[in-house]
């Protein structure tokens, strides 16, 4: 089934001779450029009321763009996929989700995911948009998530979520030596304009802040707190790729490990062998959405990420005893 939706949106000042797809696919980023492209071919893209039917064709900055886009329905099956269960009511549920699984359907992950899970556990969800789902985490970030049983609880705690009224904490290992003790970015973070799946830092990109101290600092590596006050996709992980620290693991913005000089052979394993990126979602805190009372869960470090801060702990005195 197909449905069509009306998408609206203003040219932005900076994109003056961009071409009119690759305009759209930043004012759109949650849309391919491959769909956009059909919608242009389609004549179902308008700038200042004019049809538009050439993807190349360039844009100027302030024009008003109207998409008559015509999307297809999704229709997701359930799957008994085990779910970690920290909390639950009759509003809201809180779940510690694993590495490796993806929250939400898409390309290249059309089963297998949270959101099969959720249909699967809680046969309700198939009327809530996204099934409940409210926030997310990358397929391989580890840690807390709440997600809504019924349409008011979802509609508040999206609310309190843009209002900055839900509190997420994550720990995270970056590559690197940190000397401030604490510190905001605020760096606007956009899809990037070639590799769809990856995302950037970029003055066309929509509002991203970051704040982030200290923990622990090791040879080449530092332990850090993080809290989210927006949540763009990768907003950490492209934010400490930026700064010069990215995540130990993160193979999308990070390229190849840079092991300590004189690491032991087991700091090199388990650097070697880190098979994502090293984040985890570990405090979540919030007012009910529901009945107002004010709530707060905590998620121990997983196993992996504790044996990598073992094992930076244990090189420090590898060095010293050398």
């Amino acid at each position: 089934m197909t449905q069509e939706i009306k998408l609206t949106a203003t040219i932005i000042e900076s994109q003056l001779g961009y071409r009119l797809d690759q305009s759209l696919a930043q004012l759109f980023p949650d849309y391919s450029r491959s769909c956009i492209k059909k919608w242009i071919l389609d004549e179902r893209v308008q700038i200042n009321g004019k049809i538009i039917k050439k993807p190349k064709e360039k844009v100027l900055g302030g024009q008003k763009i109207i998409i008559n886009a015509l999307i297809e329905e999704k229709t997701w099956k359930p799957q008994n996929i085990p779910l970690n269960i920290i909390y639950e009511d009759n509003d809201i549920v809180v779940i510690y989700k694993p590495h490796n699984l993806v929250v939400h359907p898409g390309a290249g992950h059309k089963n297998d995911t949270m959101l099969n899970a959720l249909l699967y556990h809680y046969p309700y969800s198939v009327h809530l948009p996204r099934a409940g789902i409210v926030h997310r985490l990358d397929k391989n970030t580890t840690g807390l998530m709440v997600v809504a049983k019924n349409l008011i609880a979802q509609t508040n705690l999206i609310q309190a979520l843009q209002r900055c009224k839900i509190t997420r904490e994550y720990e995270a290992i970056a590559m690197g030596i940190m000397t401030t003790g604490s510190k905001t970015i605020k760096d606007p973070i956009a899809r990037h304009p070639i590799k769809r799946t990856h995302m950037t830092v970029s003055h066309l990109g929509k509002p991203a802040i970051t704040h982030y101290r200290i923990m622990e600092k090791f040879r080449m590596h530092t332990r850090l707190c993080l809290r989210l006050e927006t949540g763009r996709t990768h907003q950490i992980r492209v934010h400490m790729a930026h700064i010069g620290y990215p995540l130990v693991g993160d193979n999308i913005y990070i390229g190849r490990p840079r092991p300590p000089k004189g690491a032991s052979k087991e700091l090199l394993y388990v650097l070697n062998n880190f098979d994502r990126q090293a984040l985890h979602a570990t405090m979540l805190r919030l007012y009910h959405p529901i009945s107002g009372v004010h709530m707060e869960w905590h998620a121990p470090l997983p196993r992996d990420m504790i044996e990598l801060i073992n094992v930076l702990r244990t090189d420090i005195n590898y060095i010293k005893n050398i």
